[in-house]
């Protein structure tokens, strides 16, 4: 059955947690000041914060979601690794040495550092916080969606569990933790999912014979699943989906391929038959239902452009500028991550934050990569559930081995773990240090102020709860596109005008974080995505042109910055707010 848990899982996955955890207290005792909680002293080698960079960075976005968009929708979901990883070139050639310079230990110090302005500090902040809790959503959803097969527990139940643990984590011993969380996790994540496609790639193609039997399947309102309209008792009655459904004749009785190489893979399955899962939307007085259907498609199709993104295929306009916005708030957006941002600050000097980068960019890629034949590799197994693009990783680990699933799952779980922890550290700072200490002006010492820290953690973990139960039902590197766009139109036209436009003032800079963070936010809430998914209204409601806001709002952000510092005095040391 699909969704069917092991003791064998379970324990694996016990022993993961358990390990992060008492790794988490045993480091506790090294994050009692400040400068240890918010940036672990600025002592961590740079090799290690490298691929803490990668654990940080490969949330369940590029873990669940992207393997799930490409198992679904076929290439087009291998563009979001393209986007994620090519965000890097910002942080490396222009970000990296500077931030390292700038500030101490949040975004705001870096924003603020020659101005030393309430009103920097407090729009950094709220930027800081607002792109937090948009990118916590999804790393909640993913969660979730884990514990369902793994444990059998409900969605909400393992996002409260994740919450804990995340808390936990970050109250114990805040960036220390943190980032051996984060290496752990990131080295882990790297090295099995290149296992994976080693048996991806060793197993090749095999056509289906018989198992797969043309059900449809429903997501009622209430949650149920129905399969050819009769309901299930539990979702882990569900029998797994999706398959090859034929291979070209040149492979002998055309059952199976055996095992192939990297571009053999990618060259048979252009040339095969492959069955894939359609979603519709029926509305009725009981409420709207999901209903999936099977549906066979050419394996060429399926590898060229357009599947998802229509923008790559149609001639419609608000299709194009809508991917267009998308791939520029992916590339703008890795730079003006807060969670990202602080980790330069747990390096010693500017030179070990390129190193570090340098060392992210090459696990980040190779394991951007690996995405395509995970995604590729669930779209056939025969392990999918068309309920939850999400889950297609773990399903795809768990057509080999029960075994391999729990550690897949337990891994994915640690990426979440690593990733909420990351955003939860930058969202305390945020309060503690900049809102608490600058903006309100509340002396505090340096164990209070970690104090504070943990306090607005334990607020953080509670909401990144509610809003993970609240979207359970989106693709999580969808959701992560918001936050990208949010960090790119209020971040980053700020980070790069005050690094390389002397002429910037406090004003300019109050300016662009304050509109771009509210023209990005608000494009998103009026956005025909938004209208469907999060209010279930009609898509055509919508009063904006196409959903991702970047395209406007990044130059935006850069226009108001220029236009009001050249209305101003040159101030670059004036200090007040």
């Amino acid at each position: 059955m699909l969704y069917e848990s092991s003791p064998a899982a379970i324990a694996i996955f016990a022993a993961f947690v358990a390990g992060v955890l008492g790794l988490s207290f045993w480091l506790g005792r090294k994050g009692q000041s400040a400068g240890a909680y918010y940036a672990a002293h600025g002592e961590i080698h740079w090799f290690v914060n490298g691929i803490a960079f990668a654990g940080d960075y490969l949330s369940a976005a590029s873990f669940l979601g992207i393997c799930g968009m490409i198992a679904f929708h076929g290439y087009d979901g291998f563009l979001y690794s393209i986007g994620f990883l090519a965000g890097w070139i910002v942080a490396l050639f222009v970000i990296a040495e500077p931030i390292k310079s700038l500030g101490k230990f949040t975004f705001a110090d870096a924003l603020d550092a020659r101005y030393h302005s309430r009103g920097i500090k407090l729009a950094a902040a709220i930027s800081t916080l607002v792109v937090s809790v948009f990118y916590l959503i999804p790393q909640m959803v993913g969660a979730g969606d884990l514990i369902v097969p793994l444990l059998g527990l409900p969605h909400w139940l393992g996002v409260i569990l994740v919450g804990v643990v995340v808390t936990l984590v970050v109250v114990t011993a805040g960036m220390v933790s943190t980032t051996w969380v984060q290496f752990i996790k990131g080295s882990l994540l790297v090295f099995f999912c290149a296992v994976l496609t080693g048996m991806i790639l060793a197993r090749g193609l095999e056509v289906n014979t018989g198992s797969l039997e043309p059900q449809t399947r429903t997501v009622a309102p209430d949650g149920r699943v129905l399969v050819d309209g009769r309901p299930q008792s539990r979702d882990h009655d569900l029998r797994p989906v999706g398959t090859l459904a034929a291979l070209p004749a040149r492979y002998g009785d055309a059952r199976g391929t055996g095992p192939l190489g990297p571009l053999a893979y990618l060259a048979a399955l252009e040339e095969s038959r492959i069955v894939t899962w359609s979603g519709t939307k029926t509305s009725d007085a009981g409420g709207t239902h999901v209903t999936y259907s099977p549906v066979e498609r050419s394996g060429a199709d399926l590898l060229k452009p357009g599947g998802y993104f229509k923008g790559l295929a149609t001639g419609t306009l608000a299709d194009k500028l809508d991917f267009a916005s998308l791939m520029l708030a992916l590339f703008c957006g890795t730079a003006s991550l807060p969670h990202i941002l602080i980790r330069y600050y747990t390096v010693k000097d500017a030179d070990a934050a390129r190193r570090s980068t340098v060392v992210g960019i090459a696990a980040i890629g190779a394991f951007y990569v690996l995405t395509l034949f995970l995604g590729l590799g669930a779209m056939t197994s025969g392990a999918l559930d068309p309920t939850s693009t999400n889950m297609a990783a773990p399903l795809l680990a768990k057509s080999f081995s029960e075994t391999l699933f729990a550690v897949i799952s337990a891994i994915a779980f640690t990426t979440v773990l690593g990733t909420v922890s990351g955003l939860i550290m930058a969202g305390s700072g945020a309060v503690a240090h900049d809102l608490v200490e600058h903006v309100l002006r509340i002396p505090l010492t340096d164990h209070a102020k970690v104090r504070c820290g943990k306090i607005a953690a334990v607020f953080l973990g509670v909401a990144a709860m509610a809003l993970g139960i609240l979207f359970r039902n989106f693709n999580v590197s969808f959701l992560v596109g918001w936050a990208f766009n949010i960090a790119a139109s209020a971040n980053l036209p700020a980070l790069v005008m005050l690094l390389f436009w002397p002429r910037t003032t406090r004003q300019g800079i109050i300016a662009a974080v304050t509109v771009g963070m509210l023209a990005s936010l608000g494009w998103i809430l009026l956005s025909a995505d938004t209208f469907e998914k999060v209010y279930g209204l009609s898509r055509d409601l919508s009063p904006v042109p196409f959903s991702q806001p970047g395209l406007v709002t990044i130059p935006l952000g850069f226009l108001v910055l220029v236009a009001v510092s050249l209305a101003t005095p040159p101030e670059p040391a004036r200090r007040g707010g």
